[in-house]
Parts: structure tokens; C-alpha cells; sequence
């Protein structure tokens, strides 16, 4: 990863930077139960061999640390229920699976976070890690001291030490601030931030963990707010971060101010770290699976082009291609996500530019259809109401993306998609968490990693269902 001399990287010198058939240089809150839509249809998948001695790595400039270009999030492990009441528990027996799998094929880098899998991701991440070397694995985690409660000195210092119990290491390899940017409440992401990590003590502290080397590498997720990104790289060479993770993915280079005002471009974020020469982890190559499951018209567009790669597989690509990349997280709750994963990136083919060029454009064409920008992240759960809100938004997408969202009652396939959208709404979502539901108290605004105003969009999917019911559209 080279120095850069200026903070913007132009399309043409990036692409140049990256060359035409070179290698890149060596460089939850809520549960983890995912949606049945996550699954992966096997049509989507690509099939054959995978190598287990191809994985492509990245180098760690700072500390020269070899890391893998794919990194296993750990956000959404597998469950099992435990009973008729809705309660389940971490499938271990899956986990330790998953996890040694991913090891076998050369993943070595593996985040997690107290807040993950309802405070459950940690203790389950370390169980199967501790079954390997330790030297065989990075452990990133985060102080995820969201909740104004957490922000005292000694309850943000409590689940920091708690991770490296439940871990089971005596040193966090990668450490992050967690949700920076985000607000809390009327606060702004900027006093939030002061009172999560620099009123109390909390970052002065990580930084001489960082000093007594429990902390290998100290840095910070960014969320929403600009501001605060600016003025933590501005204080650069005070804190001298190791690396950031940022959202990148070929539709938020360009437009993710076009999806939510509060957003910002991808290219932005990039460019600012590069001229820096910190590392980027990436979060969000899929946008919460959005960018695996997209309008049919999409999906045909990119099988056609690669018809023995999954539709996914363009994502990764595009995110591993970037060279100031260090490693795409990626949230693999079945096995046929971390196979379809590792082949993309044992080893990873970089995109050419004519390549890019057509995943520019792929994205203008996604413009075109207004899905909500959820990712699944359940930031914004529990809702106090018992509103599934991820589940309603992910629905209303699906049906975008399908072709079932009628603009009027004179569209051909009206009936067909009237149907369609109330049958599958009423199965993806219990009557008694449906939007109608909502009183815009407004909980979950300040919650949200991606900005939706989830009230105005509650309100507009119901609208829209008491519309298909009553025949009024």
C-alpha cells in the first residue's frame, strides 16, 4: 500500500492503478437468526473445486501482518430454536464448522462484537477459535458501547476486558470503536462520540492498551455521520488509527448519497484513507445481501456476462480489487455463502477497467429501482411496538426486485403481483409485527447505520398494503 499524494483518486488513475489482468499489490444488536430470504438459491451459486492454498492476502503496513483478503463476520451465526416461545441459541456444532472451513481455505481474520447475536457472537466466535493455533487468526472486536447506560468509565472498560474472556485471548488483534457517527438521541454523532470515548477516559485508556501491546491494532467503524470521519482523520496523527472500516460496494461508490442523504459516497471514504495510507476493512460488499439478491433484470445482466460466477461474486471482486483494501468482511451464515465467498477470492481475479466500467453502470441501472436501503442490520431492533422492521423492509425489496410492486391497477401483471405481495407479506411477517403497527415514536431513527427514516417508511409500505387490499391502487 503506497503513500498517496493526494486525498482524491480519480476513476481513470485508480483504474489504471489497478491494471488490465494484474494482481493487486500484496497489501447486531439484534439476534443472528437470519430471514429465510438470506438463503441462497443454488441457481445463484457457482459450483466446482475450491482450493485451499489460493486464498489471496493483503499485508498490514504497519505491521506487516499477513491477512486475508476475505474476513468472516460474525454478526449473524446460525441459530437453533430452543422452544415454542421464539427463543433460540447459537448452533455451535454449525459454527465451530463454518469457522474451521473458512480456516482450512485460508481465512484468518474473523469479526465479532459484544453487541452481535444478541450479546451471544463473542462467546461463540471464541469457542471455535480457541480450537485452533492462536497464531492461525486475526480476532477484530469492538467496544460497542452504544447505549448512553454503557458510557460511564467503568461500564465501557467492563465489555472491553469482557471480550477477552469470552474470546478467550489475552490480546485483540483488531480493535474498533464501534458505530462511529452514529447519533444517540437528540445527540449528534459528534457529541456521542465525545461522551462514548473521550469524556470518560475510554479512548486515552485503549490507547495505552494499544502501547502494552493487548491492543494489536486500534481503529474505528465509520456510520453516518461525515463530520465525525473528518475530524478522526484529521486527529490522525494523534491517535495514529491502524486501520478504519468503512461501507464500500460498487453501488455506494457513486450513489450513496443519491440512496440517503445522510450517507456518503463510498469513493469519498476510500480516497480519504488511501491518502493516508490506512488500511480499509471493508463492511457491507452485499449491502446487507441486497447486492446478492437484486431486480431480475440485474441478475441477468451480470449471470449473462459471467455465467459460471454468482451474481455475488461481482461485489466481492469489486471491493478486493481496491488496493488499499485489507480485507472485505463478509456475514456467511451457511455454508453455501462462505463456498460461493471462497471462491471468489481463492485467489481473487481483480476487475479490469472495462469491467468496472460495466459495474458503474450496472449501478446506474440499480437507480432505477427504489428499494429501501435496509441491510439487515437489526440496529433498530427491538422496536417497542414489536414492529419487525428489518423483516417489512427486506419484503417490500424482495417484491421491488421481483417485479411485484404495481405502480397502478393497470399494470398487466396486476393481479399476479397484488397477490403475490400480500400473500408473502402476511407469511415474511406475523400480522402483530406488521407495519400498520408503527406510531412514529421515532426509537429507532438514531439507530439506524444507513439513515432511513424507518417511520416515513413504515408508513409508506402500510399505505401501500391497505392500497393492494382494498383494490385502490
Amino acid at each position: 500500500m503506497e503513500k498517496k499524494n493526494s486525498s482524491n483518486i480519480s476513476r481513470r488513475d485508480f483504474l489504471r492503478r489497478v491494471g488490465l489482468g494484474t494482481a493487486v499489490s500484496a497489501a447486531a444488536i439484534a439476534g443472528c437468526k437470519p430471514a429465510d430470504n438470506n438463503k441462497v438459491s443454488s441457481a445463484t451459486l457457482a459450483t466446482g473445486p475450491i482450493p485451499t492454498d489460493q486464498m489471496t492476502y493483503r499485508i498490514n503496513p504497519k505491521t506487516g501482518e499477513k491477512v486475508s483478503i476475505l474476513g468472516y463476520g460474525c454478526m449473524r451465526w446460525p441459530t437453533i430454536p430452543t422452544g415454542q416461545d421464539g427463543k433460540d441459541e447459537i448452533d455451535q456444532e454449525m459454527v465451530n464448522r463454518l469457522i474451521d472451513t473458512a480456516i482450512e481455505h485460508g481465512v484468518n481474520y474473523f469479526d465479532t462484537s459484544p453487541a452481535y447475536c444478541k450479546g451471544r457472537s463473542e462467546k461463540a466466535t471464541g469457542i471455535a477459535l480457541s480450537r485452533h493455533p492462536r497464531d492461525s487468526y486475526f480476532i477484530a472486536t469492538k467496544l460497542s458501547n452504544f447505549a448512553p447506560t454503557t458510557w460511564g468509565r467503568k461500564e465501557s472498560l467492563e465489555m472491553y476486558h469482557n471480550s477477552f474472556k469470552l474470546l478467550q485471548v489475552d490480546k485483540i488483534d483488531y480493535l474498533l470503536l464501534h458505530g462511529i457517527g452514529m447519533g444517540a438521541g437528540d445527540m449528534s454523532g459528534m457529541e456521542a462520540f465525545n461522551g462514548r470515548y473521550i469524556d470518560n477516559g475510554v479512548l486515552d485508556y485503549l490507547l495505552e492498551e494499544r502501547k502494552a501491546g493487548r491492543i494489536g491494532n486500534l481503529g474505528f467503524s465509520y456510520h453516518g455521520d461525515i463530520e465525525v470521519f473528518d475530524y478522526l482523520l484529521s486527529q490522525h496523527d494523534k491517535y495514529n488509527w491502524d486501520f478504519v472500516q468503512i461501507q464500500l460496494n460498487y453501488l455506494d461508490w457513486k450513489h450513496a448519497k443519491e440512496i440517503n442523504k445522510r450517507n456518503t459516497d463510498a469513493e469519498y471514504l476510500y480516497n480519504e484513507l488511501a491518502s493516508r495510507n490506512i488500511p480499509a476493512v471493508i463492511m457491507e460488499p452485499l449491502l446487507g445481501g441486497r447486492l446478492s439478491k437484486v431486480h431480475d433484470h440485474i441478475a441477468e445482466r451480470l449471470l449473462q456476462r459471467e455465467p459460471e460466477r454468482s451474481v455475488a461474486s461481482w461485489a466481492f471482486r469489486y471491493a478486493g480489487t481496491h488496493p488499499d483494501v485489507l480485507t472485505v468482511l463478509s456475514g456467511m451464515t451457511y455454508m453455501e455463502h462462505l463456498e460461493d465467498n471462497l471462491r471468489s477470492y481463492c485467489p481473487l481475479k481483480p476487475l479490469n477497467d472495462e469491467e468496472m466500467a460495466f459495474l458503474y453502470d450496472t449501478a446506474d441501472l440499480m437507480m432505477q429501482y427504489p428499494t429501501i436501503p435496509c441491510n439487515d442490520c437489526k440496529y433498530c431492533m427491538p422496536c417497542p411496538y414489536g414492529i419487525d422492521i428489518p423483516a417489512v423492509m427486506l419484503h417490500y425489496n424482495k417484491c421491488v426486485n421481483e417485479g411485484n410492486v404495481p405502480k397502478s391497477g393497470q399494470d398487466p401483471n396486476y393481479h399476479k403481483a397484488r397477490q403475490a405481495f400480500l400473500v408473502g407479506y402476511d407469511r415474511a411477517v406475523p400480522r402483530v409485527r406488521q407495519a400498520s403497527h408503527c406510531i412514529g415514536c421515532g426509537q429507532c431513527l438514531s439507530h439506524c447505520p444507513q439513515g432511513i427514516n424507518i417511520p416515513g417508511e413504515l408508513h409508506r409500505v402500510d399505505k401501500f398494503v391497505e392500497s393492494l387490499k382494498q383494490n385502490t391502487i
